[in-house]
């Protein structure tokens, strides 16, 4: 019963778990060469035999031998030759090309068996069985292309049949029992098994074609046939051998990347050895086998794309970083990593777009006048809070980081402040050549993570006054903002910054809209006003004495100087009232003579009779104004108006 559910188990596993578990041959014998080798008599032949390139396996000893029952002579062998080989059979070591070959001259009856081309000891494992047949006459079949192929890397393969099949079907199959099945032609039928991970392309050569697989697994060793035309049909076709093999120090890329709507996805492609002479191609894979660019390393991008697209290039890791920002459901797909040099690194990676919302929030869309005051914010969660953050500046060529403090918060994420999780950007004063696409991101042991892109748009206008209708201008000066000057040079991110929200903005706006022109109107009628009243109050001084008011002339008041220590006393013209000439002064001279007179006299005697003399004066200019026979006694009027 035990052993039925195990059974039913392993039924309901995907294929790929089943084809995780029972590895090949190729897996317990990576040695591998060709299967059959034709050679005519009194001729040469040539055997290639492939090894895994550990270092035990570069310094050991390698073997050509021949199989007699359950033995295996040496032949050949690293330092050896067998004494009836000796001078027609040599070994080749080619350590850096994986490999060593075996050339056999002078051909005879006896050479033609089955051998074995081998790496340490006799019959350990590490060999490839190869059967060598010898022919009288010079139609010798033509023997199989070898390729030996890493686990999850790339297989390329060049086809040519000459110009005559130019016009025909051109195709890759790889042979089974039933026959040989298609992988991918020129009519853009793929195999469903290789959609995505299969490319065909035609080269500058009529006839010329070329076949990228990408991903390559334990299934993929065999035998292909490339061709011109039906296969068994016409006979322009060629022979692939396909061997799969593990290397432990080849890095396991993704195949598969999933982003959410509106956010970003990171792709990561592989050069080893990242030369700068080669061309390398980020591209969209399209049904049917063909693909459409969409950046490289020499500046181009296609022009949808622009803003939402950018490649970083690090050798020390010999990567290529392609990030796609503002994911839409539109971008689900296949994307390569291609190379005009290095093939056989091509890659492609399947990427779904789902439902979801990004980690990085902002607005994606700034306008703003040239001199305004302009913050580009971009909002993190907890998630973020230990990563490294930056702000960089979108170009063709790549985003380069923007200038500013030190942005990455050490700390787990368990520290972080829910008010305190903003990069802010600021540009004081804006200028036009600030306009353009800006990306804010989070990096974590240099790798790239998520990022958000926001484009700016610059509007002409070279005053610095703070329009109400910019967005994302903030005409205060807030602590923490970036001092004025370039966006290059004094770019800072400030974290912490409460942004204005839209309502809040649009309401003061409004108002300022309103209070501005009214502020300027109370404010030119107040200054009026004060102006004409400062000039009449130069003419005269208006003094309350009782329950009078009048205007007194210093002029003929010269005994009220008694009273004042100082030569404050201010003159004015004289007014006429009612036929009658009076004396103008001020409250403040009167005020003035009192507490002189109080301060040099000390007695309460001099104070009252100080009192008592003002009591009078009061009297006379009071009798005065009523319309009296004559003014102030001893008062002479005055001769002329100051």
């Amino acid at each position: 019963m035990t052993l039925l559910a195990l059974v039913f188990l392993l039924a309901l596993l995907p294929a790929g778990s089943a084809r995780g578990r029972h590895l090949p041959k190729a897996a317990s014998d990576p040695v591998f060469g060709p299967r059959q080798v034709h050679g005519v008599l009194g001729g040469s032949a040539t055997v290639k035999c492939f090894y895994p390139p550990t270092p035990v396996n570069r310094r050991d000893r390698k073997y050509w031998c021949k199989q007699q029952g359950s033995k295996c002579l040496t032949l050949v062998s690293t330092g050896y030759v067998a004494p009836d080989y000796q001078g027609r059979i040599s070994l080749t070591d080619h350590p850096e090309e994986e490999n060593f070959q075996i050339n056999i001259s002078a051909l005879g009856p006896g050479d033609a068996g089955t051998f074995q081309c081998g790496v340490g000891v006799n019959g350990r494992g590490l060999s490839h069985t190869v059967t060598l047949t010898l022919v009288e006459g010079p139609g010798v079949p033509e023997a199989a292309e070898l390729f030996y192929v890493k686990l999850r890397s790339t297989w390329t393969v060049s086809c040519s049949f000459g110009e005559h099949t130019a016009e025909l079907r051109r195709y890759l199959c790889k042979k089974e029992k039933e026959g040989c099945r298609n992988i991918i032609n020129s009519h853009k039928e793929i195999d469903p098994d290789f959609q995505g991970r299969v490319l065909l392309a035609f080269e500058e050569t009529p006839g010329s074609f070329r076949v990228t697989m990408t991903h390559m697994d334990w299934e993929d060793t065999g035998l292909y046939y490339c061709g011109a035309g039906e296969y068994g049909v016409d006979n322009s076709s060629k022979e692939l051998d396909v061997f799969v093999y593990e290397d432990k120090n080849f890095p396991q890329l993704k195949t598969t990347i999933t982003g959410k709507n509106g956010s970003s996805a990171t792709f990561e492609c592989l050069y080893d050895p990242l030369k700068k002479s080669s061309t390398r191609i980020w591209c969209k894979w399209r049904k049917g086998g063909g693909y459409d660019t969409i950046i490289d390393n020499t500046g181009y991008v296609r022009y949808n794309y622009e803003g939402r697209v950018a490649m970083f290039e690090d050798p020390e890791n010999k990567t290529v970083t392609v990030i796609l920002n503002q994911l839409q459901t539109g971008d689900e797909g296949f994307y390569w990593c291609l190379s005009n040099e290095l093939r056989e690194q091509q890659s492609s990676i399947e990427l779904k777009v789902v439902e979801g919302k990004p980690a990085l929030t902002g607005k994606t869309e700034v306008e703003a006048r040239a001199g305004s005051r302009v913050d580009l914010t971009c909002s993190y969660p907890c998630q973020y809070y230990s990563y490294q953050k930056y702000w960089c500046k979108w170009n063709n060529t790549g985003c380069p980081a923007l200038p500013a403090q030190q942005q990455g918060l050490p700390g787990p994420a368990a520290s972080c402040n829910a008010s305190s999780r903003e990069m802010v950007l600021s540009f004081d004063p804006l200028t036009e050549q600030d306009q353009g696409w800006y990306w804010c991101g989070v990096k974590r042991n240099g790798a790239f993570g998520e990022t958000l892109a926001v484009r700016l748009r610059v509007s002409a206008g070279s005053d610095a006054k703070h329009s109400p209708e910019l967005l994302d201008v903030d005409s205060s000066r807030e602590s923490g903002a970036a001092p004025p000057g370039g966006a290059y040079s004094d770019a800072e991110v400030r974290k912490g910054a409460a942004p204005e929200s839209p309502e809040e903005s649009h309401g003061s706006n409004t108002l300022a809209l309103v209070l501005g022109p009214l502020a300027g109107l109370i404010l030119i009628v107040v200054t009026a006003f004060a102006i004409v009243k400062y000039r009449q109050m130069k003419r005269s001084d208006l003094v309350s004495v009782g329950s009078y008011r009048t205007n007194i002339s210093m002029s003929d008041f010269e005994s009220v100087r008694d009273f004042s220590a100082s030569n404050s006393v201010k003159e004015s013209q004289e007014t006429p009232v009612g036929g009658d000439e009076f004396i103008t002064t001020t409250v403040d001279t009167l005020e003035s003579a009192a507490d002189t007179t109080k301060a040099k006299r000390s007695s309460k005697e001099d104070a009252e009779l100080a009192y008592s003399s003002f009591l009078v004066t009061s009297d006379s200019i009071a009798q005065g104004s009523s319309g009296g026979d004559s003014a102030v006694p001893g008062v002479s009027p005055p001769q002329d108006r100051v």
